[in-house]
């Protein structure tokens, strides 16, 4: 009696399977992605045109030391107590003529920065310091023009800057060529126009 050959199996429908899950949990599959500091590196020193000199008034020093400790202008600083001394140093205001700044709110002292544009945050960790500690004072410092931003934005548009910017992130492509976009990114503008993160981590070349 002749035996009956064992039934074939499709493999070929599994291989299709195999596939479209291959291809669902691709498409599906959130990777996470570590994000930094958003800052600009230093450029580049061209040694045939230095940078123009800054006068030392308009230079907030922040140095990091290698035991984790904060000094700010050459004398110890709680990290508490950073962005307070960052938001009034940036908003002093104390310049006269052009240099002057009629919507800084600051005690406009002639021995502190002449205006936000010109005010540079001048920040240098030690190589033996923490990341972690770099972190926290990089973002107290941040947080200084976020503040003035803020309250810049409040008052001219009824609106904080991060709102705004958060609706400006948050808009379609499709949206933005609409008038309601391009006024909020002109907005955005004039705030960043008022106080620019001048957040330096080169040394800059002060003035006498």
């Amino acid at each position: 009696m002749a035996r009956r050959a064992a039934p074939e199996v499709n493999a070929g429908s599994m291989a299709d399977i195999a596939f479209l899950l291959l291809i669902f949990f691709l498409v599906t599959t959130t990777i996470e992605v570590d994000s930094g500091i958003v800052s600009k590196l230093p450029p580049e020193v061209d040694e045939k045109t230095p940078p123009p000199p800054v006068k030392k008034k308009n230079i907030f020093q922040v140095l990091v030391n290698k035991d984790n400790q904060l000094l700010v202008e050459e004398e110890l600083m709680e990290l508490k107590d950073l962005t307070d001394a960052a938001v009034a140093f940036i908003d002093n205001g104390g310049g006269e003529g052009k240099s002057g700044c009629a919507y800084c709110e600051g005690e406009r002292s002639p021995e502190s920065s002449d205006n936000p544009k010109k005010a540079i945050v001048s920040l240098v960790n030690d190589r033996q310091a923490t990341y972690n500690y770099y972190i926290t004072v990089t973002n107290e410092l941040v947080r200084a023009y976020t503040i003035l931003r803020n309250r810049a934005a409040t008052q001219r548009y009824g609106e904080t800057y991060e709102s705004m910017y958060a609706r400006y992130k948050d808009t379609q492509e499709a949206d933005k060529e609409t008038p309601e976009y391009l006024e909020l990114e002109k907005r955005l503008d004039v705030i960043r126009e008022l106080y620019p993160r001048n957040l330096s981590e080169a040394e800059p070349q002060v003035a006498g």
